[in-house]
């Protein structure tokens, strides 16, 4: 498999995309206003306390305070450890009002939520995420090898023996480390030990609410987080920020700094690899596939539903094999989509009805096969009784669509419109209570242009016959500015 990665840098904003044979699979964008902080580490201060939610708000020096659930927070012993507990302690005993405690983002805020906080504290490497207050050793579960976990497991346990009377702590081993020499893994625990130990020194002279870690930049995060062993090229499209990938590459993983190179080209980089194309694709809800059949999704607070269709699909022997084949290809695109769109929390997917048993499991197979290379976690649950594909995405960051749009200033975020005819109708019940109100004897209705041509044309003879009724003059004037649904009575 040929992997490579783009990387468009910009003085506002800088964006990566992962592109796997020629197929852009992942888009990254961090702007530098609004960088985002899953991995950044706070000296927060407790501002409320919720024994219903078993939960508390905790400011961090942002817009909004920070959201901490109780089971999200370590419990210590007297040498700074975590205890291991069955269960959840009751947040009244583990956080007061005007506490300082250090935490670390899990989640972006989205929307009107804060930031989702722990205080499971880990700072990250190239191969492994070292956690100070744990004596663990764990193996990401994308590692699904026996051997390789227990290699892994050893290797780390034997690098680390040396340093544990000093610094202590656990680590967990990432999915990068699936075949990584001891070589490899050896470089990044000085690495982590080292940063560690400058972050307690900040941690101690700094006052809640405050910063005291940042985690990387996006086009550094691309070496640390997505450099893997199919990846063959990254390129970026400026020399300051090569430079600093390549000096960061040097000291963090030398092996891949042959792989960075500058993209000098006139034409945009992502105009040319078609990353800007399907930028705009994965902003609609329309997701053609190429038998014919397409997608459509759709965002919402609560969750994303996929919509399957057979489209223009109509197959070659009958019904059934047409629905299997849509569903097949329609997999394959939904896992590329949610990977895209970077959609998370509960996903509900909504494929053609199929009577056939085997068809259901081999288009779930295909489903799960394809989500194996997505680096967020996610979770099949099968088809339920009403014949959905329920899953769930985690979710870590606003989506593609949450970050580059707002709601419609026209339809306020509904994606629908009354229609002229609707608006008419309001119209005619106001004048209604307007009449009954006051005495004037004209009354001028201000309106779109779409809404004055229908009122002028196709009602018509409703407005003669409300004329009648009311005894009184009725004028139209169109507003440029107005949208479809705004109008005004104005009593002349």
């Amino acid at each position: 498999m040929r992997d490579e990665i783009l990387v468009n840098f910009g003085p506002t904003e800088t964006r990566a995309a992962l592109v796997e044979n020629g197929v852009v699979q992942e888009i990254y964008i961090e702007r530098t206003q609004k960088r985002g902080i899953v991995g950044n580490i706070y000296k927060g201060k407790v501002v409320r306390v919720l024994p219903g939610m078993q939960a508390a708000f905790v400011d961090i020096g942002l817009e909004r305070a920070g959201f901490i659930h109780a089971g999200d927070i370590s419990l210590l012993n007297e040498d700074g450890v975590e205890k291991k507990s069955q269960e959840t302690a009751d947040i009244r005993c583990l956080l007061r009002e005007g506490q300082q405690v250090l935490v670390q983002v899990t989640k972006d805020p989205i929307s009107t939520k804060g930031a989702r906080l722990t205080t499971h504290i880990s700072v990250s490497a190239r191969y492994l995420v070292y956690m100070p207050n744990s004596e663990h050793i764990g193996i990401s579960n994308r590692i699904e090898d026996g051997a390789e976990r227990e290699r892994l497991k050893a290797a780390v346990a034997e690098l680390t023996s040396e340093y544990q009377e000093q610094y202590g702590g656990g680590f967990i081993v990432r999915t990068a480390a699936e075949g990584a020499s001891i070589e490899e893994l050896k470089a990044d625990i000085p690495f982590v030990y080292k940063l560690w130990h400058n972050l307690e020194d900040k941690i101690k002279k700094s006052k809640a609410p405050t910063l005291v870690y940042e985690d990387l930049p996006l086009y550094m995060r691309t070496v640390r987080d997505l450099m893997q062993p199919a990846l063959e090229k990254v390129r970026i499209d400026s020399r300051e920020s090569l430079q600093k990938m390549e000096n960061f590459a040097q000291y963090y993983a030398p092996e891949i700094g042959g792989r960075i190179e500058h993209y000098p080209g006139p034409r945009p980089i992502f105009d040319l690899y078609g990353v800007e194309d399907e930028l705009k694709k994965a902003l609609e809800t329309h997701v053609p596939l190429k038998s014919g059949g397409y997608l459509i999704i759709e965002q919402t607070e609560a969750m994303s539903t996929v919509d399957v269709n057979t489209g223009a699909f109509v197959g070659h022997r009958n019904l059934e094999e047409t629905i299997f084949k849509t569903n097949l290809e329609a997999a394959s695109a939904i896992a590329r989509q949610l990977r895209l769109r970077n959609l998370g929390g509960i996903i509900i997917l909504d494929f053609i009805d199929m009577s056939d048993p085997e068809h259901q499991r081999q288009v779930l197979r295909t489903l799960e096969k394809h989500l194996e290379r997505d680096r967020a976690k996610t979770n099949v649950m099968g088809v339920s009784q009403l014949g959905l594909v329920e899953m769930t995405r985690k979710r870590t960051s606003e989506s593609l669509g949450q970050m580059l749009c707002m709601p419609c200033s026209v339809c306020n975020g509904r994606g629908i419109l009354k229609s002229p005819e609707t608006v008419c109708y309001e119209i005619f019940r106001e004048i209604l209570r307007e009449a009954r109100n006051y005495d004037e004897t004209k009354l001028l209705v201000l309106a779109s242009q779409v809404v004055i041509d229908r009122l002028l044309d196709e009602e018509s003879d409703n407005v003669a016959d409300l004329e009648m009724f009311i005894k009184r003059s009725i004028q139209f004037q169109v507003e440029a500015l107005y949208n479809q649904e705004q109008y005004d009575i104005v009593l002349v």
